[in-house]
């Protein structure tokens, strides 16, 4: 090495002054880089912490006499009605989402590409090997079916293993955790369970507000309504019919559309009974309404009343006058109020053509 620099004594100071330059600079560049990724860091923490979710605080609540506690929001949710599936998506909790089944009309057009990435159990509902194979920490249901052994099983059954649930106040397992009479404040209340149980309350505030504004300018168009037209809700059944009674949602969807059910004098706290034919022909309504579900299509109905002697008489099948509603309207959930505007427009369309 000595050797080599006695032969160019000159070049040795000016080589060494470039080397030493490189080194700062590189030194320099390597601490502005770490400062640079050190303040990044910082403004990225900061910003994470003031973009982060609200601390959940624990929500106890008590639906159908059974009370629960959750410490946590549901993480792999199961729903087992479209009506249930509609609310939590609505409510932007698809995510949360590991199942859903029993759907009983076409998802509404908003919410198709969101219900597409769920896994869909069963048609109607799954066995419990199925549905327990997706490892739920919550299932919600709107009918009391759901919670049938050979299906989720008991809630408190559920509740002892470590699974949540939920269950509509119509369809509650005891009649006397049911309203006496539903009305769409229990729907509204059922919003705002869920907004609480997955922490989401504001926007469950924000959905139950666009759903009364939907009421509200429904009655604006309809109006104060003196002779209410009588109606004869066919959901299911050849003989006997299933109608809407006194107490559940289909009655006060007919209320809230300007007309009268003809059978809700049935009591009991329940949405749903048989009746006679021979009373529907007594009672002799002005509109029939014909649920249209895969299980009793609105046509069969139709076919029924028009081709039996006895009731091909009454006033509304001689005058045609049959209203067709989709199922998945008639349970407690977001579509009831759309329902029942769909139902006055149809009892008093001159009212909605202003």
């Amino acid at each position: 090495m000595g050797r080599v620099f006695a032969k160019d004594n000159e070049g040795v100071l000016p080589i060494l002054s470039y080397l030493t330059h490189i080194l700062i600079t590189g030194l320099l560049l390597i601490a502005l880089a770490a400062c640079r990724s050190q303040s990044t860091a910082s403004r990225t923490d900061l910003q994470s912490k003031s973009t982060a979710a609200p601390t959940y605080t624990p929500v106890t609540i008590n639906n159908c006499g059974v009370t629960q506690t959750y410490q946590k929001p549901p993480e792999r949710a199961v729903t087992l009605s479209q009506a249930a599936t509609e609310v939590m998506l609505a409510l932007g909790l698809d995510k949360r989402m590991v199942g859903t089944a029993f759907q009983e009309n076409e998802i509404l057009p908003e919410y198709r590409t969101t219900y597409a990435q769920i896994p869909v159990l069963a048609k109607s509902y799954p066995s419990q090997e199925v549905l327990l194979s997706v490892e739920p920490d919550f299932i919600y249901g709107t009918y009391l079916g759901a919670f049938d052994k050979k299906i989720a099983g008991s809630r408190q059954e559920l509740l002892n293993v470590g699974i949540h649930s939920y269950l509509s106040l119509t369809h509650c397992e005891q009649e006397q955790f049911r309203p006496q009479v539903a009305t769409v404040e229990d729907v509204y209340s059922e919003i705002r369970d869920l907004g609480r149980i997955f922490g989401v309350e504001d926007r469950a505030q924000k959905l139950v507000a666009s759903l009364k504004e939907q009421l509200k300018q429904t009655h604006l168009k309809l109006g104060k309504v003196d002779a209410p037209k009588r109606i004869f809700w066919y959901n299911s059944g050849g003989n006997p019919p299933v109608t809407a009674t006194c107490c559940g949602i289909p009655n006060e969807m007919i209320k809230l559309a300007g007309g009268h059910n003809i059978f809700q004098d049935l009591k009991g706290r329940r949405s749903f009974g048989t009746v006679n034919w021979e009373d529907v022909v007594v009672r002799n309504p002005d509109v029939i309404v014909l649920i249209e579900a895969d299980w009793s299509s609105a046509q069969q109905k139709r076919k029924l009343l028009e081709t039996n002697p006895a009731y091909s008489k009454l006033t509304a099948v001689q005058k045609e006058r049959f209203i067709i509603l989709d199922s998945s309207y008639t349970m407690p959930g977001i579509r009831n109020v759309a329902g029942v505007r769909q139902l006055a427009q149809a009892l008093y369309p001159d009212r909605f053509k202003q």
